[in-house]
């Protein structure tokens, strides 16, 4: 018997991709179908749907899950889930696809096709009210804000078959791991109780320290790279993961560290983005979410430990996998090493604190970064991709 956290609201994976047999026929099948292009994000959804990652959710929400989801983290059977997963398409295009239809979902990048879809209900939304709840505002500044008012007015439900990983395993091999095969890593390591350390960013040594807490407090962790699309100016996911790469082959205990991606969009939703991490992560087989001081932030629509309160705000049972945690971390020059809030006494003016947009404007100038807020191997990766970009600029 497994000793990891279950899957979400089931006993095993629910992953809807079809096996080899079935999914070449229902593709053949689905070439004749009505074919609706998905966004970027819903590609996404459809993606974690087909691996497992969704477990337990059998397609796209109906309005009462909607609805419940929005106002109180439940789907209208009840099930504990803290941002909407929707399908939308335009009033003329709904207006074309009766309920009971059957339709092909096709790959916004190239037209594949990726899933087919029963149409169970056709619904508009008011996302104001999405953007409220899930984003706690309605500025269209918010990136999060801006995909929910710019998706077309009706939203689609209905269970889905899943016919394509959306060209991520192609695209980057081993490191696309599914569900499954987490949890069977997990299990061949000897792992139980293990944390997963969301990132969206290369790791620099605020990161570092924050992943080797969780690997003081588990048995491992799993350092879980977001690979869908971000907003501009963030760093694409192949230099990411590189930069990830060349820190846990020289900053880490052999044995202790997994890293893996997964392919959803951001959402940006802050706290409620949270959750979800944590939610698909207890899917993937952990058992802890390491949660920073800003998790799944932008600009400044949070609060600084939002994303640590809301786990206190939601029922004890809703989820296995439980948050870890930790404050401001830093280096202190009187402390001489990597310190948080809560271990180091020492002033401001001791530490050094550097945002992600100060470390991507140093590496856009070709400016010198201090040697205590990221490791050599991480700059060099990072480095050569900026100075592609400056190079282009050139031209």
């Amino acid at each position: 018997m497994s000793r990891l956290v279950p899957p979400h609201g089931a006993p095993t994976l629910k992953p809807l991709l079809l096996e080899v047999a079935a999914r070449d026929e229902a593709l053949a099948r689905a070439q004749s179908l009505p074919r609706l292009t998905v966004s970027s994000r819903e590609k996404g959804d459809l993606i974690m749907l087909g691996i497992g990652g969704f477990t337990p959710l059998e397609g796209f929400m109906t309005r009462a899950d909607w609805e419940g989801v929005c106002d109180g983290y439940r789907t209208a059977a009840g099930l504990f889930w803290p941002i909407p997963i929707t399908l939308s398409a335009d009033p003329a295009r709904a207006d074309a696809i009766r309920v009971g239809d059957e339709i092909a979902l096709a790959d916004p990048e190239g037209g594949a096709l990726l899933a087919t879809l029963k149409v169970s209900e056709k619904y508009a939304i008011d996302k104001a009210h999405e953007c409220r709840s899930v984003f706690r505002t309605v500025d269209e500044k918010h990136p999060g804000v801006q995909m929910v008012m710019q998706q077309p007015a009706v939203n689609l439900a209905g269970r889905v078959q899943v016919l394509s990983d959306g060209g991520f395993k192609a695209k980057y091999g081993e490191l696309f791991l599914t569900p499954a095969e987490t949890r069977a890593t997990f299990e061949r390591l000897g792992w139980s109780r293990v944390a997963a350390f969301q990132t969206r960013n290369p790791m620099h040594r605020s990161h570092e320290y924050l992943a080797k807490v969780a690997v003081e407090t588990c048995d491992g962790v799993l350092v879980h790279s977001l690979l869908g699309n971000l907003k501009p100016g963030d760093i694409p996911a192949d230099v990411r993961t590189r930069a990830i790469a060349v820190l846990i082959e020289n900053y880490f205990r052999p044995g202790t560290v997994l890293q893996a991606g997964y392919p959803l969009d951001m959402r940006y939703a802050g706290p409620r983005e949270a959750l979800l991490h944590a939610v698909f992560r207890q899917n993937y087989g952990c058992s802890h979410l390491v949660v920073g001081r800003d998790h799944a932030g932008v600009g400044s629509y949070y609060g600084p430990f939002d994303a640590h309160r809301i786990f206190d705000e939601i029922p004890a049972d809703a989820l296995h996998t439980k948050p870890l945690k930790i404050g401001v971390t830093f280096w202190c020059y009187r402390c001489n090493g990597m310190a948080s809030d809560r271990t180091c006494p020492h002033p401001d003016a001791d530490r050094l604190q550097v945002s992600g947009t100060q470390l991507r404007k140093w590496l856009e100038e070709g400016a010198p970064v201090p040697g205590e807020f990221s490791r050599p191997e991480v700059l060099e990766v990072l480095r050569k991709y900026y100075g592609q970009g400056r190079a282009k600029a050139s031209v």
